[in-house]
């Protein structure tokens, strides 16, 4: 089973798969957070998607409570946040737990994915980030101070599109 098999719902409560989600494209998948102190991260995020949209990659956010309830709005709120604030055209799920027992199955397969530390396991904070190919293969992960602009991320998108 391919980590684009997995379900997941849609902001919206709509039932879906993240590759539903990602509509079979490369994507960067990251846990996101409204008040956090990387929340302005959302702004490289959206230009991201907005660079490479039309050559067919996505960003994706997903929602998470689990690192100093920074995240506690419902998902109305997350949506109407976003959209205002940042202008976020992206796709985004409903909220969902990165790390622990309740650990998302998507979660499960990209915490096995390694850093650029050599570090696996558990999600350190918000923001914390992997760039997949249109099949479901990880092929990077950042870490959270990496911001979506830096090069290495924009090289790891880069390389995903081919």
């Amino acid at each position: 089973m391919s980590i684009l098999d997995i379900s997941i719902a849609r902001l919206d409560g709509t039932a879906s798969t993240l590759g539903e989600i990602t509509g079979g494209r490369p994507a960067l998948l990251v846990n996101v957070a409204s008040k956090c102190g990387l929340t302005p991260q959302y702004t490289a995020l959206e230009q991201l998607q907005k660079d490479y949209e039309a050559q067919g990659f996505t960003v994706v956010g997903l929602p998470c409570n689990q690192f100093g309830g920074q995240e506690p709005g419902s998902s109305e709120e997350i949506e109407q946040f976003c959209s205002a604030t940042y202008g976020v055209t992206f796709p985004m799920t409903e909220k969902i737990d990165v790390n622990g027992d309740d650990r998302h199955p998507i979660y499960a397969e990209l915490t096995q994915t390694t850093d650029e530390s050599g570090k696996t396991g558990d999600i350190q904070w918000n923001f914390e980030k992997f760039v997949i190919s249109a099949d479901g293969t990880v092929l990077r992960r950042f870490s959270p101070t990496v911001t979506p602009d830096d090069e290495r991320v924009v090289g790891a998108v880069q390389s995903a599109l081919g």
